[in-house]
């Protein structure tokens, strides 16, 4: 009869507690949800995000600063993770406004509101400060309103893009839509 060695034991206890770690290790930290992040300014610190599953598309509304006005910024998501700038709605000419579509895109008037359809302007990632006062900045994802305040603070510089999220990112930030 063989005698057991304490040594011969502890490799196959020793193995499976690395394989174990590795698992936990690759399961919090290799991103894998695809997600629109709000970051704190270029930190990269994640203050909030959306999920993105099937649906890519989002808006953000807010109140122009000085005509206060509504203007919603319609948003789809790229195959390689861009935001397109596809709609834009507003009320007035005003400061910051366009008075007019680019060339292929399409000008229309309804309802007192101005429209700039069919736009192309991708961007890898946008800055923005939450109004503090009037702005009221809003996310729009599946018809559903969130107000950007009730996740942070106002006044505060965030950077917006799509990015693949761990486990751990998600632990972190608030997730908008719970």
């Amino acid at each position: 009869m063989t005698e057991i060695k304490p040594a011969n034991i502890k490799l196959p206890f020793l193995l499976l507690a690395f394989l174990i770690i590795a698992a936990i290790s690759i399961i919090i930290f290799i991103p894998y949800k695809q997600a629109l992040v709000f970051e704190y300014e270029k930190t990269g610190k994640i203050l909030a995000y959306i999920p993105f599953n099937e649906e890519k598309a989002f808006k953000i509304s807010y109140t122009h600063s000085i005509h206060l006005s509504d203007v919603v910024e319609s948003y789809k998501i790229t195959k390689d993770g861009k935001m397109k700038l596809y709609e834009l709605m507003y009320e007035d000419f005003a400061i910051g406004m366009p008075e007019n579509a680019s060339e292929g895109e399409i000008f229309e008037q309804k309802e007192g509101k101005y429209y700039i359809k069919n736009m192309n302007r991708i961007f890898p990632m946008f800055d923005l400060r939450l109004g503090k006062v009037r702005a009221n900045h809003t996310v729009v994802f599946k018809e559903k309103e969130y107000p950007l305040s009730q996740f942070i603070e106002p006044g505060t510089w965030i950077r917006i893009k799509t990015k693949k999220i761990n486990l751990f990112q998600q632990l972190k930030g608030v997730n908008v839509l719970e």
